[in-house]
């Protein structure tokens, strides 16, 4: 698998907006682009998915609930898939039972329409705060080092030459603690991020931890990549310079 080496991220920050009405999408990729942010705009879900696919993942996503064809809810059910990428749903929809099962399932908040552009940006800005500071900039396929390339489209990495397939649970769990490398992840924020609709304890993340070291990491009981910091969580170092 191709892909540049793994490196510290510039001040860019991606966001993928998916939303039907284009004069909507307009406005949001002008105020967006205006606060800092680079835009990946999509007019529906389909092409959203295929943006992820040729581009990578963003850092946070904005979609639309009410999409024709595919709608937010099963995009954003698709992408949590493989990822934990931080979701914003746009929405209409008066009935509250709905917003609500799309916050507690898939997104970070929510933003009714009609709204105010500044308060898009400003909640935007505040997942981001509240999410984590995106160290690396992530490739369709990141390339940790020389040894180990992660595709997580696909669920696959490539450890010392061999193509292993990733479960949904691994590729998110890279995925998050990627997302923050150099620094420790709580337990608890994992259990929430990788089972936020289960009751789920930490005897199950090790189980996990366990069989990702296995397929990626030289020595398992040495690990590399996958790092345990006891008593408070798991630490993806950041790649020698």
């Amino acid at each position: 698998m191709p892909g540049d080496p793994l490196q510290k991220g510039t001040s860019d920050r991606h966001v993928l907006a998916v939303e039907d009405d284009p004069d909507l999408l307009r406005l949001i990729s002008r105020e967006l682009q205006g606060a800092g942010f680079t835009v990946w705009a999509c007019p529906s879900a389909e092409e959203g998915l295929a943006t992820l696919e040729r581009k990578g993942l963003p850092h946070l996503a904005l979609v639309d609930i009410l999409l024709p064809g595919l709608d937010g809810m099963a995009f954003a059910r698709k992408v949590h898939e493989w990822s934990d990428l931080p979701i914003i749903m746009l929405t209409s929809v008066d009935e509250e039972e709905t917003v609500v099962q799309a916050i507690e399932r898939f997104a970070e908040d929510y933003i009714r329409k009609p709204f105010n552009p500044r308060e898009m940006v400003a909640r935007v800005e505040r997942v981001f705060r509240r999410i984590g500071d995106f160290a690396y900039t992530l490739q369709p396929v990141v390339r940790v080092d020389d040894r180990l390339a992660i595709d997580f489209a696909h669920q696959r990495a490539v450890a010392a030459g061999r193509e292993v397939g990733l479960t949904s649970t691994e590729t998110k769990l890279l995925y998050v603690l990627l997302r923050s490398a150099g620094r420790v992840v709580a337990t608890d924020f994992l259990l929430r991020r990788l089972w936020p609709s289960d009751e789920v304890f930490e005897d199950t993340l090790r189980v996990h931890v366990h069989r990702l070291r296995a397929k990626i990491e030289p020595e398992p009981s040495r690990p590399r990549y996958v790092l345990t910091e006891r008593g408070t969580g798991y630490r993806f170092p950041v790649a020698a310079s």
